[in-house]
């Protein structure tokens, strides 16, 4: 069992003449010795999804400065919508990147479990599924109708706050049959159906409800195919899927399959690699837009054919080619920049497992995680290390505990540290020259999101493992 600890930092705010202190749960730091604490950092990261939860906290809740918000959602339709993850720095419930975060969380338990239990966050890595999994049953409310968004993106972000005291309307958005989604509804099946593995022991009735549930959101998502932000417009500036919908129906159909070992499910799934060039969009990028690079993983994994080795083989030959910063790190966007070089560390540690280059890509892949706890002289995970960001782009910690009032224009402007410590949080990461500059208002290098953790937490987990011989 993980140790509580309770850490208080004095942070002296820099032209504000005041000393904030930041309150927060800790990890223990492991007894493993070397350079990089892989277990105190994984143990970190699920302290983020827990700052991140919306809706009623339960009385284990570990975050302490967080209380019950948003719960009135779905009200506006008649439907109970509360509870799931904030996205970022802001409050809205996109769901379409929660939804990768169901998958990917799953996804790294199942594949790298040992490490978790070495590490002693195999129930903070389930409570951090399932608080997922319950809020999209809520969600999935008909067999073809699955509520995609609550929260107006742009009157959310146009306020800065505690999310318990938020003073806007937050509507709430589905896709059904006359206003489909293909991405949403493909990848919330692939998030049911990675999930039901998780908890086929402990619980066989949500397991096998969680893959019913799968296959109608599949046959929803290929039966009637649309971009959701056309029938979620408000969502189009925030979380359009640039990538399209194909890799979620390859990827829903890969988890299906993995799922229930049924050859419709096989079928459908090479039908998608051919119908939308799979084998060619691997170095686009892995994350919650973009499944390709995964499905690359899954085929290698599931049929393991030559064909597919050799496609995922070229895939991380050229991500290993791509520009990295001087420090040595993957550099695919300015945008979340560590997003992608911790999210294409998993794709690689997953290959090397399947054997591909593993002793090349096993030593890339740490290479990437490494920068991210600070292998460039500083981390980029908050409360890890000596030197990591103080002022996220995040509204609910840069708020001091209540009663105290969030003024608006203080909790943005103060030149100060954010007054909560987000233990767990990755920040976007630097520059294509390895620079960085702590500040709230860079919502490009220093936001933080429940997308953004996941390539690491799985990552971690996987050395973790490796560790363990």
């Amino acid at each position: 069992m993980m140790r509580h600890v309770t850490v208080v930092v004095l942070l002296t705010c820099a032209g504000a003449g005041v000393v904030v202190e930041a309150a927060g749960p800790g990890c223990p730091p492991s007894a493993d010795g070397g350079r990089y604490d892989y277990k105190e950092a994984l143990c970190m990261s699920f302290l983020f999804y827990e700052a991140q939860r919306s809706g009623a906290l339960p009385p284990d809740q570990r975050v302490t400065w967080r209380h019950d918000s948003a719960l009135s959602d779905g009200l506006d339709n008649g439907i109970d919508l509360t509870g799931g993850y904030y996205d970022a720095g802001d409050h809205v419930k996109f769901n379409f990147p929660m939804a990768f975060v169901m998958t990917a969380l799953s996804w790294g338990l199942l594949s790298y479990r040992e490490g978790y239990e070495a590490a002693g966050q195999v129930a903070h890595a389930e409570a951090a599924i399932k608080w997922t999994v319950d809020y999209f049953l809520k969600c999935h409310s008909e067999s073809n109708t699955l509520w995609g968004q609550v929260g107006d993106g742009y009157l959310d972000h146009a306020w800065w706050g505690r999310p318990e005291e938020m003073p806007m309307e937050r509507p709430s958005w589905k896709i059904d049959t006359t206003a489909p989604g293909s991405e949403l509804a493909g990848e919330t099946a692939a998030g049911f159906a990675a999930a039901s593995l998780v908890f086929r022991e402990s619980d066989p009735a949500l397991a096998d409800d969680l893959v019913r549930r799968a296959r109608e959101l599949f046959d929803f998502a290929d039966q009637y195919r649309a971009m959701y932000h056309e029938s979620i417009p408000n969502a189009v500036d925030f979380y359009k899927s640039w990538s399209g919908y194909g890799d979620d129906l390859v990827w829903s159909a890969c988890w299906l399959y993995k799922v229930t070992g049924e050859q419709f499910y096989a079928d459908k799934a090479k039908e998608f690699w051919a119908e939308f060039n799979t084998a060619t969009r691997g170095t686009e990028g892995f994350g919650s837009d973009n499944k390709n690079a995964g499905d690359q993983v899954l085929f290698v994994e599931l049929f393991g054919d030559e064909e597919y080795v050799q496609v995922l083989t070229e895939t991380l030959r050229a991500y290993r080619n791509m520009p990295h910063t001087p420090g040595g790190m993957l550099y695919l966007s300015q945008w979340g920049s560590l997003v992608g070089a911790t999210h294409t560390a998993f794709i690689a540690l997953k290959a090397a497992d399947l054997g591909i280059e593993p002793e090349v890509n096993r030593a890339w892949a740490e290479q990437q995680i490494n920068y991210a706890l600070g292998s460039s002289g500083r981390s980029y995970l908050i409360g890890y290390g000596d030197n990591y960001p103080l002022r996220p782009h995040h509204r609910g910690s840069s708020c001091p505990n209540l009663p105290e009032v969030c003024d608006d224009g203080w909790a943005l402007n103060q030149p100060g540290p954010n007054p909560q410590l987000l233990y767990g949080a990755l920040v976007g990461g630097p520059d294509m020259s390895d620079g960085y500059t702590d500040e709230r208002s860079d919502y490009v290098h220093n936001e933080v999101a429940v997308g953004y953790n996941t390539g690491l937490t799985a990552s971690l987990a996987a050395l973790i493992s490796l560790a363990q011989g």
